[in-house]
């Protein structure tokens, strides 16, 4: 296996890395600051072809693979200092688009994923419930038959993207006796008589990525905007959870290559005792760790990515990815802030505004602690122990 870029992924990521120093930073502290999301960066990125990289060309997209896609998003990382756009281009990518894609019907697709490629619909993946996080399946959200509608009642919150969204994708249960078995996916336009989204919500972190609550009273939805069958939302769910905690890591990535190369450059021109201080032990053992967090990340997320184009990727897989790159940008940014001691300490600097977006890594698409469990799972079944 050789996940090094070919002459056209590498093109790609230089356009990326163009674009994004070039437009995407733009009133970022004062964003940051107020909590703004910019729905005119949204659209550029949507003419410069993010949103619809992996999806196929007849919807409009650009019918890249997921490794191409993942490799442009490492890009966008690495080049563009607002994590939370960022992170609102990965929500919509990998939790949204993409089950659409696989789950959805032609009629469905033709409606709803030109306008995901082009920009003028954000979409969202809505599951997590007031007493439904880690435990995604303990939904209260209910839809009742009713003729050739189905009536939906819930609240879901700390919806990524909620405040903006046009396209919502609703998991709620026909039946909770069944368990999983009767939790169902829904296409919910944001027209829709009986939803209504709350206002944006304020965070430590991803200050730029608007995250809402999204309620459903007597929300009748045609069967014809079913994603998938009855009784199907834990695949759709799964799918969309193997591919999110694999791909949207990519894009941290980037932000740690990002790091060590300007932790290189400052701690190679500030001098103190007469000599750079790149040159003292304890500084270059720091940036020896974040080139082997780097590297190891770097190989995780790729893998993910090509075991996803083979439709091999497993949820361990996932959530070994998840779990480690996630981890290593934490660790990273705090290095970083760090190395620039008081400079990095002053919100000047914009490190400290890394390491609020990179603890968010840690939570997002399942925490830490989830993701050690799903591991530990897969590791008690015979056929993972054995190594096959």
């Amino acid at each position: 296996m050789d996940f090094r870029p070919t002459e056209d992924q590498l093109a790609l990521q230089e356009s990326i890395r163009r674009f994004a120093a070039a437009r995407l930073d733009t009133d970022l502290p004062e964003r940051d600051r107020a909590g703004v999301f910019s729905r005119k960066l949204w659209e550029e990125c949507a003419a410069l072809g993010i949103q619809g990289l992996p999806l196929p060309v007849e919807y409009g997209g650009q019918g890249a693979d997921v490794l191409t896609t993942s490799l442009a998003m490492e890009a966008l990382g690495e080049a563009c200092r607002d994590g939370g756009l960022v992170f609102s281009l990965n929500a919509h990518l990998w939790s949204a688009a993409m089950p659409l894609l696989e789950f959805g019907s032609e009629r469905q697709k033709s409606r709803w994923l030109p306008g995901m490629c082009d920009g003028s619909i954000v979409a969202v993946h809505a599951i997590t419930e007031p007493a439904a996080g880690s435990d995604a399946m303990a939904l209260t959200t209910s839809a009742r038959k009713d003729g050739a509608m189905y009536v939906l009642d819930g609240t879901k919150h700390f919806i990524t993207n909620a405040p903006e969204a046009d396209l919502f994708i609703v998991f709620a249960t026909v039946d909770r006796a069944q368990g999983w078995a009767g939790v169902t996916a829904f296409l919910v336009p944001r027209d829709t008589a009986g939803l209504s989204v709350g206002p944006g919500v304020d965070k430590l972190g991803l200050r730029t990525s608007p995250t809402g609550e999204v309620v459903l009273r007597d929300c009748r939805v045609p069967d014809r905007y079913l994603l998938g069958a009855p009784g199907a939302g834990m695949m759709v769910f799964e799918y969309a959870m193997r591919l999110e905690r694999a791909c949207i890591m990519a894009s941290a990535v980037g932000m740690m290559r990002r790091q060590l190369d300007e932790c290189l450059a400052h701690t190679i021109g500030r001098h103190q005792f007469g000599q750079p201080i790149a040159d003292f032990q304890a500084v270059s053992h720091t940036l020896a760790d974040m080139k082997v967090r780097l590297e190891a990340a770097s190989l995780l997320s790729r893998h993910a990515a090509w075991l996803a184009d083979r439709r091999e990727l497993e949820a361990l897989d996932a959530s070994v990815t998840k779990l480690h790159v996630s981890e290593a940008y934490v660790r990273s940014s705090l290095d970083a802030l760090q190395l620039h001691g008081g400079h990095g300490y002053m919100t000047e600097s914009g490190i400290d505004r890394d390491l609020r977006d990179a603890i968010g890594s840690r939570i997002y698409s399942g925490t830490s602690q989830m993701q050690r469990d799903i591991i530990a799972g897969r590791l008690r079944m015979p056929s993972t122990a054995s190594g096959s």
